[in-house]
């Protein structure tokens, strides 16, 4: 059995492709995986199993549910080793401050060179990897997490999907 982590990209977002956790757990375990547990209401799930392809997965939430669900998926393991790669380590982080991880579902073709800042914004990209973006932003009345996902998806297209640090870490202790 191998330890997965789940994020499913555009769920219960502005009331659109609602879903609810327990009915996302049970469609988890209906396809034999073990241990499933979600955090928040983002798509965010951690379940056992064998290997398994996540275009299956793909398949089965949208005949479960109706409709697309891009997911893209890691091992506990590279979540894992993300974490204690702590790549915020130098970030002094403020009320304001906001550590997002954006993981990629195919290898990024954005030609960015690192660290990146579009002029006149406070979001910064700290690194690009062929699995994730690491980035922050300083919430300001100009520049805020929509923009900042818009600018994203504009460079990585629509085959990522992002969270915050905390809920990164947090996955490791379900």
């Amino acid at each position: 059995m191998i330890k997965y982590v789940a994020f499913l990209r555009g769920i219960n977002v502005g009331g659109n492709k609602k879903i609810p956790m327990s009915d996302l757990k049970k469609t988890f375990e209906a396809l034999g995986f073990e241990n499933v547990k979600t955090l928040l209401n983002t798509g965010n799930i951690v379940f056992e199993g064998s290997e398994t392809d996540a275009k299956t997965l793909e398949t089965e939430l949208k005949s479960q549910f109706g409709f697309e669900i891009p997911v893209i998926r890691r091992t506990a393991d590279e979540i894992q080793k993300l974490v204690d790669s702590n790549p915020f380590k130098q970030i002094e982080v403020t009320p304001d401050t906001r550590l997002y991880i954006t993981f990629l579902k195919d290898k990024p073709e954005s030609k960015l060179k690192t660290p990146y800042e579009p002029p006149g914004k406070n979001f910064k990209i700290l690194k690009i990897t062929n699995d994730e973006v690491i980035s922050i932003l300083t919430i300001s009345p100009a520049f805020k997490t929509t923009e900042a996902m818009g600018f994203l998806e504009k460079e990585f297209g629509k085959k990522i999907t992002t969270r915050n640090w905390n809920t990164v870490v947090k996955l490791l202790n379900l």
